[in-house]
């Protein structure tokens, strides 16, 4: 049965909630996949959704699309109309609204495509976009403007292209596989193209970016893993916005990418109203540390057209890091980072604790305020 076709009634059980399984299928990510919402009429069947939210659905969807798997659904608390994981989900009208600072392609990518499907913006790394096509579609999305495109998969003829390109630039070391999600591509395909790239020999690094670990993690069986380890070293980055979003499933799919050898890193996008305060962030970056995940990137939400309502003050990320420091492990703390246009790329953003500073010593700003001379060597 094709998502188009599934009906989600109120009393059919279709309709997940939290700790049930509406289908012996629930557990098999192609049934996930399969069973994606995404059309206006499904959704508008969700018993639990507000007049407001029905009646976004359908105008909203049409300039930009929705798509969520039944399992992240299921993590929504039907009562709050607030709830965080819904916020990230749920269209709502404020992306019609344009704003003087937003783009389509707010980082430029496609100015920086020299062949279909590859982006080169640093000079020592590529990214590898292998399809338009996610499990859900996050409306905070930076590629927000891939989901009006037909689903595509990158074909044999463009793999080859992308890869004559980095043949040809020995200085590119670092590859990064995403999308939409790489991951929602089968195991055989993976295999394919992780080889492939692991036999250009100047490329050490390769990782995947992929928020399946989050949104699907019935993707992460046992056997993606062995195709991951027989390419190794791989690193995934991941992104978990929300303490909701740490689940004993997503938890154990990441449990499995580690003891395949998988390092697996986390980067949150800074989202009003879903986590920027400094209690939301300790939560979340707390409960990651407890599943071995490292909370790598905190980012600041691009300006990507259709997203500015869930972007915040630059001295909101800087605040919530103030008020980590000393309060949560080092390892807990992630990098405050903004994505510059062009080929300018990421610059960390960092509370001031060095206030000034000569050849005879520094002044400095403890985590509890104390102002304290430090003599310099």
């Amino acid at each position: 049965m094709s998502a188009e076709s599934v009906s989600y009634p109120a009393d059919d059980g279709l309709v997940p909630r939290r700790g049930q399984s509406p289908s012996r299928e629930w557990d098999r990510w192609q049934w996930q996949y399969a069973h994606r919402l995404t059309a206006p009429a499904q959704l508008e069947q969700v018993p639990w959704l507000t007049a407001r939210e029905i009646g976004s659905i359908s105008r909203v969807s049409r300039r930009y699309p929705v798509a969520i798997a039944p399992y992240f659904l299921s993590l929504i608390r039907p009562d709050d109309p607030e709830d965080p994981i819904r916020r990230q989900v749920i269209p709502d009208l404020e992306e019609l609204t344009a704003r003087p600072d937003e783009a389509q392609d707010p980082l430029q990518e496609t100015e920086h495509t020299p062949v279909p499907g590859l982006v080169h913006r640093y000079p020592d790394r590529a990214l590898l976009l292998l399809t338009n096509r996610c499990a859900v579609h996050c409306r905070h999305c930076t590629r927000k403007r891939q989901w009006q495109q037909a689903g595509w998969h990158m074909g044999p003829r463009e793999l080859e292209q992308a890869l004559v390109y980095l043949r040809g630039r020995p200085e590119i070391r670092d590859v990064l596989v995403s999308g939409g999600d790489p991951l929602i591509l089968s195991d055989s395909r993976l295999d394919e193209v992780l080889g492939r790239i692991r036999r250009v020999p100047h490329v050490e690094i390769v990782r995947i970016g992929s928020r399946a670990p989050v949104v699907l993690p019935q993707r992460i069986t046992p056997a993606l893993c062995r195709v991951l380890k027989r390419h190794g070293p791989i690193w995934l980055n991941t992104q978990f916005n929300h303490p909701g979003e740490i689940t004993a499933e997503s938890a154990a799919a990441c449990e499995r990418l580690l003891r395949a050898g998988v390092p697996v890193n986390n980067q949150t996008v800074l989202l009003k109203g879903i986590n920027d305060d400094a209690e939301t962030m300790k939560s979340l970056c707390r409960g990651l540390l407890r599943i071995r995940v490292r909370p790598y990137y905190l980012h600041q939400c691009d300006p990507v057209e259709g997203a500015g309502h869930f972007r915040t003050p630059l001295q909101t990320g800087i605040r919530i890091l103030e008020e980590m420091q000393g309060r949560v492990s080092g390892l807990g703390i992630p990098k405050l980072m903004v994505d510059l246009p062009g080929k300018a790329g990421k610059v960390p953003l960092e509370p001031h604790y060095l206030l000034s500073m000569d050849a005879e010593g520094a002044v400095l700003r403890a985590h509890n305020g104390r102002i304290v001379e430090y003599r310099n060597p």
